[in-house]
């Protein structure tokens, strides 16, 4: 396996469709590039991806022993092959596995299309699971399912964000936003030597179609390649784009996975980008109930017990020791079922009433 001269980031993960043409003597002579129809090209990236889960395997057995493992542990390998190019048993099948016998297949609708992609769960994690709209902590190798070519990795860790703004932040490719929320952070790290060692951290595989990854796009060196990515999922940080209190996971009003649809003034901005999100003129930061709770000692207590619609604003590292958690609550101040914030008919401001 080599590794490609081009070196990405999973922060330019996001691509819009590429347009190219070519031009002759005439200026106005182009040719127009044409997009592959997205489910035409599914089922091409299907069976190609079956072969591959098919005539690939790991080095399961050894993951058997308890240990610290990462990402750069799994080894795949391709079946032995007779004379004729045809595919040989399962070699050591004690310590290997057949990738087709261990990952797990998962669907999902994307731009009206239904996917099929698959996943290996190595290691589960024993912290948190992030939500698809937060910042992830992880380390990761990506390569190529027809070549192996790899033309991204990160060996020590990188914090990215598995949704953009729109603007200046970009997200994730669509089967980073599936995957990554399914498996769990490490439950602890320790600062050794001037490093950070985490421990029980998700670890994993995903082999995905080129429609939940680049489609046509030709960054990682040819279009419609069909990707595989292994990773070690370390932290995650909640996102709130346009900090305005509520985190970008909750401006999913209609848990579509989709924070563009939910624009509840309809002025052209989502949610989860418009810091009055019911166009009231009373910011939704303002519209949510302040809280300071009285500092508490990490070692001695987890804090208080926040309510399922309360969510924290900071989180304070005190001189001697304490920390001062401050949070907000959402509001229904008439009881209609509508918070404060979606409901343009209330104009409380909980940041003056409290002061």
């Amino acid at each position: 396996m080599k590794i490609k001269t081009l070196r990405l980031s999973l922060y330019l993960l996001t691509i819009t469709t590429l347009f190219f043409s070519c031009n002759s003597d005439d200026d106005d002579d182009t040719v127009p590039f044409v997009e592959a129809d997205r489910t035409e090209q599914q089922a091409i990236d299907k069976d190609s991806l079956l072969a591959y889960l098919s005539s690939h395997y790991y080095n399961s057995g050894f993951f058997e022993n308890e240990g610290t493992y990462s990402y750069s542990d799994v080894i795949i390998s391709e079946l032995p092959t007779d004379e004729d190019g045809n595919y040989l048993a399962l070699p050591d099948p004690e310590n290997n596995t057949l990738l087709s016998q261990a990952v797990e297949t998962r669907t999902t609708e994307y731009l009206d299309v239904n996917y099929e992609y698959y996943v290996l769960n190595i290691t589960q994690g024993e912290g948190d699971s992030p939500m698809y709209t937060d910042r992830v902590r992880v380390r990761y190798e990506g390569s190529s399912v027809s070549d192996g070519d790899i033309f991204d990795f990160r060996v020590t860790p990188i914090d990215l964000y598995l949704h953009g703004n729109g603007y200046d932040i970009d997200g994730a490719i669509r089967a980073w936003q599936l995957v990554l929320p399914t498996f769990k952070t490490a439950d602890n790290w320790d600062l050794y030597n001037g490093s950070v060692d985490y421990t029980n951290y998700g670890m994993g595989m995903m082999f995905i179609p080129s429609g939940l990854a680049y489609f046509s796009s030709s960054v990682t060196g040819s279009s419609y390649d069909n990707l595989i990515f292994k990773f070690d999922l370390l932290q995650f940080e909640v996102v709130d784009h346009d900090n305005d209190g509520i985190p970008c996971y909750a401006e999913d009003i209609d848990n579509d996975s989709d924070l563009y649809s939910d624009d509840t003034d309809d002025n052209g901005l989502p949610n989860f980008i418009d810091r009055d999100d019911d166009g009231d003129d009373v910011l939704t930061i303002d519209e949510l109930i302040p809280t300071t709770y009285e500092p508490y000692f990490p070692e001695d207590s987890d804090g208080p017990t926040l309510a399922e619609n309360e969510f924290v604003r900071s989180r304070t590292q005190n001189n001697d020791g304490s920390v001062t958690l401050k949070t907000v609550t959402i509001a229904d101040s008439n009881s209609d079922t509508i918070p404060d914030y979606l409901d343009p008919t209330i104009t409380i401001n909980y940041n003056e009433t409290n002061e």
